[in-house]
This record gives structure tokens, C-alpha cells and sequence, in this order.
């Protein structure tokens, strides 16, 4: 399955069957290399709460499992502007950061995931994930450091309500992948980093029809 240019998918995560997030994409290209995706600055987008309303990230991981009654809220993206690359088969995608205030390339982000798994119902297309949660950091000049191993620890001492059943293996992959940064590889070695979106790629005004179907992870 591929999808063509300029398409808007939806790319999503799942966490034990149920929607964590929601973010409207643009498709930049799709080919043997993997999928590269546009998220636009203030995109509607929606997230996973608990019974509180509370976020997955603004509470102690054991309050939040325990709280019972997740839905979804409506928002919007307000970080920067980015490009996110979903390599071929690969156990993580690759964000590209811009300053918000140059709007010019600033970092990478290795996001440790497990492959997605493409769907398309026709109106509606998108690919879904599983965030495994411990992440790479890549400054620009491919200095790196591991980012949110707390949080990736505090959520394996509840392994019946976490979704990373082999955490050996996440963080093999992170340490594949920092082999390839620090020999400046592709998509370490400048690809993507000047990259325009297309001007007729208008931000929708809301998320359309479809796309809370059931996840196909």
C-alpha cells in the first residue's frame, strides 16, 4: 500500500488497543526508503486522556493507568512545524525539528516505535504505531543523548498496563540507530533538512470522518 503525494493521512498511536493520539499528516513522498510526513503547525489533533482529563505525560504513569475511563480531547499542534520519516520496516521514525523562530532545520528525533501498520478506507487513510516512549535526541551536529528513560522505567514497573513487552529490544534499536547518526548516514547526513512544503498544503480545519476507526494494531 502506498500513499500519494499530498495525500492527508492520519498518523496515529495506539497504546493496548486504544487511540493515544491522532495527528493529520501530509504524505512528502512514499517509496522503498519508507514514509515521509508533513505536520503543519496548528493542526488539529487529538490526544488520550483519563478520567480526569489529564494527559498521559502530566501525572505519575501508575495515577494515570489506574484512573480508568480514557477518551479523547481535541487540540491543536502547537510545537513546530515537522517532517516525520517512517523508515521502511523499521522499529522507530525520525523527526526532523525546526527553530521556531528561524523556521530552518534545528534537530533530529529518533522515535522509538514499533512499525507501523497501514490502513485506507478510501476518504480516510492512515498508519498506526505503538510510541514505545524511549527516544534519541541528534542535535545538528549529530550529538546525541538518550531522552525520557525515566519515563520509559517508571512504565515498565507496570507491565500490565504498558505496551512495550521487550524494552532489551527498544533500546537495541535506539543503539542501531546511533550507530548511523554518528556516521552521518542517511537520513543523518543533511537529507530533508532544507525542505519546503508545498504552498497548497492548507492546514484542515478539523479532523475528518473516519478517523477514530478501530486501530488495525
Amino acid at each position: 500500500m502506498r500513499f500519494a503525494r499530498g495525500r492527508l493521512i492520519m498518523h496515529r498511536n495506539v497504546r493496548r488497543g486504544r487511540i493515544g493520539w491522532v495527528r493529520p499528516v501530509r504524505v512528502v513522498a512514499d517509496d522503498e526508503r519508507g514514509l515521509l510526513l508533513w505536520l503543519a503547525r496548528d493542526t488539529p489533533i487529538v490526544n488520550e486522556v483519563d478520567a480526569f482529563g489529564r494527559g498521559i505525560r502530566s501525572v505519575p504513569f501508575t495515577d494515570w493507568a489506574g484512573s480508568g475511563g480514557f477518551g479523547l480531547k481535541a487540540g491543536a499542534w502547537h510545537g513546530p512545524p515537522l517532517l516525520k520519516f517512517l523508515p521502511a520496516g523499521a522499529a522507530h521514525s525520525v523527526w526532523f525539528f525546526r527553530d521556531p523562530l528561524t523556521d530552518r532545520f534545528a534537530s533530529w528525533y529518533v522515535n522509538l516505535e514499533e512499525p507501523g501498520v497501514r490502513w485506507d478506507d478510501g476518504p480516510v487513510a492512515g498508519i498506526d504505531i505503538v510510541d514505545q516512549d524511549l527516544d534519541v535526541f541528534v542535535h545538528a551536529d549529530r550529538s546525541w543523548s538518550w531522552k525520557d528513560e525515566d519515563e520509559f522505567a517508571e512504565r515498565l514497573a507496570r507491565p500490565g498496563d504498558y505496551w512495550v513487552p521487550d524494552p532489551d529490544a527498544v533500546r537495541a534499536e535506539g543503539e542501531r540507530v546511533i550507530k548511523e547518526v554518528e556516521a552521518g548516514v542517511f537520513p543523518f547526513d543533511g537529507t530533508w533538512c532544507d525542505f519546503t512544503p508545498d504552498p497548497g498544503w492548507l492546514d484542515p480545519p478539523s479532523l475528518p470522518p473516519g478517523w477514530d476507526r478501530p486501530p488495525v494494531r
